[in-house]
């Protein structure tokens, strides 16, 4: 996530070009690496093949706007990998820094406790789990202790839930699409806070963990979450189909809000709503129970 991330970058995304995807004439011969070669995205670039390799074997800097724009042009990068490449030439080398933990405010709470009809959470620039309300705990990851969230040192993260933890996984019927949506927003957030050590902490964890985060990781397809549909099996009360849509938080731009919702009149609005009603009956339950202490301690035999 220095020179050296811009290097990989430029060089995992020129291999996974051919030729005919950018309108240029294979050689007859067998050709000896994957992808474009050097010369010939430097030729669609218009720069030298010279300036281009430093480029990728990490001994150039400064590299100018014109330039970025016109090596992802030639690479075909989207709006989001192209802002992606901008920030990866930007970075200058410096030792991460361990950041501090993220906190929820106040009026993002409050905002929170209005939404108790809808899954939701926010997440924090690293996938952190910061807060959740009950719907969206039920519904995501009712597995895990509702009050971790409130601890910054257990805090669930939902990248490390995605790829370690095999509830999370059942969850999504289409599990890759989900991961690739959240690795490609990881890349995001490197471009941004290279110097972020514990980003870099948790996608090393992940490399080391699971060979489905390195592949992936190692493709460097950058996107932020926005918005996507998740077909999902809960294991309480069944199929279901949601969007996922990631709201920026205004006084918090580093974090967003993610909500869960469902097409109305859907067979998925009527499962959440059974959802929510079976956490009704259980906060009955525990309010019963509780009463029926106090009544025993208020009048002992």
């Amino acid at each position: 996530m220095t020179v050296n991330g811009l290097a990989e970058f430029l060089r995992t995304r020129r291999a996974q070009l051919t030729p005919e995807d950018v309108g240029l004439s294979a050689f007859p011969e067998r050709r000896r690496v994957a992808g474009l070669r050097r010369e010939e995205l430097a030729q669609l670039a218009g720069v030298s093949v010279s300036y281009y390799t430093r480029l990728e074997q990490g001994q150039a800097s400064h590299a100018s706007e014109a330039v970025l724009d016109a090596i992802a042009t030639a690479l075909r990068l989207d709006d989001h990998e192209r802002r992606h490449l901008h920030a990866l030439a930007a970075v200058r080398p410096n030792r991460p820094r361990r950041p501090p933990a993220e906190r929820v405010d106040a009026a993002t709470q409050d905002l929170l406790r209005t939404l108790a009809d809808v899954p939701a959470m926010v997440l924090g620039r690293r996938t952190d789990i910061l807060a959740w309300n009950d719907l969206g705990h039920a519904l995501l990851a009712g597995h895990i202790d509702r009050h971790a969230v409130d601890r910054p040192a257990e805090r669930p993260n939902l990248a490390r839930l995605l790829f370690l933890d095999s509830h999370t996984r059942e969850l999504y019927v289409d599990w890759p699409a989900k991961a690739r949506t959240v690795v490609g927003h990881l890349h995001h957030v490197a471009g941004q806070f290279p110097d972020d050590a514990l980003l870099a902490g948790l996608v090393g964890e992940l490399s080391v963990k699971s060979d489905d985060f390195a592949a992936l990781w190692s493709d460097h397809r950058v996107k932020p979450c926005e918005a996507g549909s998740y077909r999902m099996r809960h294991p309480t009360v069944g199929p279901l189909t949601v969007t996922q849509q990631n709201l920026v938080i205004a006084r918090s731009p580093e974090q967003s809000l993610c909500l869960v919702t469902t097409e109305d009149g859907s067979s998925a609005a009527d499962t959440i709503a059974l959802l929510r009603n079976s956490l009704g009956q259980r906060r009955d339950s525990a309010s019963a129970a509780v009463a029926e202490v106090h009544h025993r301690l208020a009048n002992p035999l």
